[in-house]
C-alpha cells in the first residue's frame, strides 16, 4: 500500500522534490486513484482454501435469474461523454435517437454453472402473480434440464415482485431453497 506522502517523502531523499499534486496527476494517468482500503478478516491459506472449495460447491447447485430489457436501439440509459465546452452537439458527443424510442422486449431468464435455463419473454408489465406463472411454468424445469438435483438454491434479486407474499408462498409450496440477498 503506497500512501501519497511517503512518494512525496521519497522524491525529496532522492534530491527531486514532487508536489503532491505533480505526483497524483501522475498517478491518475497511470490509472491508479486514491480509494479508501477495504477491511476483510485475516484468514490463513488453509481457510482460504476450504472457503475456495465450499464456495465452488455451492456455486454447481445455485439457479441464478434475472429480467433484462433488450431495446431495439440504443440502450435505455444514460450515458457519458468528456467533450469540450460548445461542443455538446458534435456528432462524437451525442447519442442518435429514433421516435418513440424503437421498441422493446422484456426477459426472464436462468442459468446455473451447468448452462443456460429457460429463456421467457415477458409480456407488458410484470407484477408478483405473473412472476409467480413464470417461476411455475421455468424455473422448476430449467433446474430440472440442468440436472441441479432436488435441492438446488435459486438466486434472485430483491426486486419487490420477489419478495412479495405470493411469490414466497410459493417458493415455499415447491420446497425451494432461496439464497439469500443483501
Amino acid at each position: 500500500m503506497v500512501i501519497l506522502t511517503e512518494l512525496q517523502r521519497c522524491s525529496m531523499k532522492r534530491g527531486e522534490p514532487s508536489r503532491r499534486t505533480t505526483i497524483s496527476a501522475a498517478l491518475h494517468k497511470s490509472g491508479l486513484f486514491g480509494r479508501e482500503a477495504r477491511r476483510k478478516p485475516l484468514l490463513c491459506k488453509k481457510h482460504m482454501t476450504a472457503r475456495l472449495e465450499d464456495s465452488q460447491t455451492m456455486r454447481n447447485k445455485i439457479l441464478w435469474s434475472d429480467e433484462t430489457k433488450i431495446e431495439l436501439f440504443g440502450l435505455n440509459a444514460k450515458r457519458y461523454v468528456w467533450r469540450k465546452p460548445g461542443t455538446a452537439h458534435h456528432l462524437a458527443n451525442t447519442i442518435p435517437t429514433v421516435k418513440h424510442g424503437g421498441g422493446s422486449i422484456m426477459l426472464w431468464g436462468c442459468s446455473s454453472a451447468g448452462g443456460t435455463g429457460r429463456l421467457v419473454r415477458i409480456e407488458g408489465k410484470m407484477n408478483a402473480a405473473m412472476y409467480k406463472d413464470i417461476l411455475n411454468e421455468n424455473m422448476l424445469q430449467s433446474a430440472l434440464d440442468l440436472r441441479l438435483g432436488r435441492r438446488f438454491i435459486f438466486q434472485q434479486d430483491n426486486d419487490p415482485k420477489h419478495t412479495a407474499k405470493i411469490k414466497k408462498e410459493w417458493l415455499q409450496h415447491n420446497s425451494v431453497n432461496v439464497l439469500e440477498w443483501p
